[in-house]
């Protein structure tokens, strides 16, 4: 199984997916220190290299659902470009994919999160409120019943607790 979990940046994507991975005994992988590591290799950053990170986080979790693991992803997925991305994942390895959408109504402390994180990014540099926004704005919305909408105004542990409560096959 290939779970993606989805959201704008700030919301607890990473939090969550690791703590479910954790849970579930699955590989994490994640899209942003991926990015980082490229632009730390001297690549420019620009919207290929966000493309090139997906995709290289694409052929890990194939390879690792080739191996009968449980891949637990996390990145944006604004777009529908992004989301085709995991359903090619899943294509050629008999996975099932499940989208996960973490959403975090409360602006303060959606805001208080993102301003608060520490990440170990060292060339990524960290979004700011005013880039968050702009991005909520350009998010292209999931069709419904394409994904699993989860509040993420809770604990992590809350938040994955829910999660697994709604994975399909639980």
């Amino acid at each position: 199984m290939l779970i993606v979990v989805s959201g704008l940046p700030g919301t607890g994507k990473t939090a969550v997916a690791a703590a479910l991975a954790g849970r579930l005994a699955a590989t994490h992988l994640s899209v942003d220190p991926v990015e980082d590591a490229l632009l730390g290799a001297g690549i420019l950053r620009s919207r290929a290299t966000g493309v090139a990170a997906y995709e290289v986080v694409r052929v890990a979790a194939e390879q690792n659902l080739r191996l009968g693991a449980t891949v637990v992803v996390d990145a944006v997925n604004d777009s529908e470009p992004a989301r085709e991305t995991w359903r090619a994942a899943v294509e050629g390895t008999g996975a099932e994919l499940v989208s996960v959408l973490l959403v975090l109504d409360d602006a303060g402390e959606h805001r208080r999160r993102l301003e608060g994180r520490g990440r170990p990014l060292g060339h990524l540099p960290e979004p700011s409120w005013e880039d968050v926004l702009a991005r909520a704005a350009a998010y292209v919305p999931w069709p419904e019943g394409t994904c699993l909408r989860i509040g993420a105004q809770g604990s992590v542990d809350d938040v994955v607790a829910e999660l697994l409560e709604r994975l399909p096959g639980r």
